[in-house]
């Protein structure tokens, strides 16, 4: 008799739990460690993080596993429950934060990468905000020069991968936070650009 001891990859919604918060706060640490993130995180810091993010009953928590261990997660919530320094920049630019659903992360392990598993992450969290009536959604990522000298050889842009799933960079809502990157001691923001 024979085992196949390879599980099936699944990807489904899944409840707010401290089990499921814990690994989503660890796969955020472990993959925006690398680029273009460079962030270094805390568990304390991500639990009130993710706590507050997924607090609204339409926030939703997506899970990618293969058995019953995580390899990525994503997440979404209305923009209007999300923190001051989120909702600012598109308040400045007169966006109505009621109207929009706001995509967190989409963390996958590098190894799951080029499966599909990305273009399910944004089908679920589209298909959330058209549930909860949004009239857009809207991300955030990471801009880096393009010549960083951090950038690993080979990295895969993800802006084409964006583009085509209809989302623009948004050039009002560019701003900079402060998100605890390695090597950043002085305190100085990372630029981030929104999607929408």
């Amino acid at each position: 008799m024979t085992t196949d001891l390879v599980a099936p990859l699944v990807i489904e919604r899944i409840g707010r739990d401290d089990m499921s918060l814990r690994a989503l706060a660890t796969l955020r640490m472990t993959v925006f460690r690398t680029w273009p993130y460079l962030y270094d995180g805390s568990l304390d810091y991500e639990a009130g993080y993710l706590a507050e993010f997924l607090s609204d009953a339409d926030a939703i928590l997506i899970v990618a596993r293969v058995g019953e261990i995580p390899v990525g997660m994503a997440t979404a919530s209305p923009m209007a429950t999300q923190s001051d320094a989120i909702k600012a920049s598109f308040l400045a630019a007169g966006v109505d934060p009621r109207a929009v659903h706001y995509f967190g992360e989409s963390v996958l392990l590098p190894q799951f990468r080029g499966q599909g598993i990305g273009h399910r992450f944004f089908d679920e969290r589209e298909a959330a905000a058209k549930a909860a009536g949004a009239d857009c959604a809207a991300f955030c990522a990471v801009a880096r020069e393009e010549n960083d000298p951090r950038r690993p050889a080979g990295v895969r842009d993800l802006a084409d991968f964006w583009h085509k799933r209809g989302y623009r960079i948004a050039p009002l809502l560019v701003e900079e936070y402060f998100a605890g990157e390695r090597g950043n001691d002085l305190g100085v923001g990372s630029p981030f650009a929104e999607l929408t």
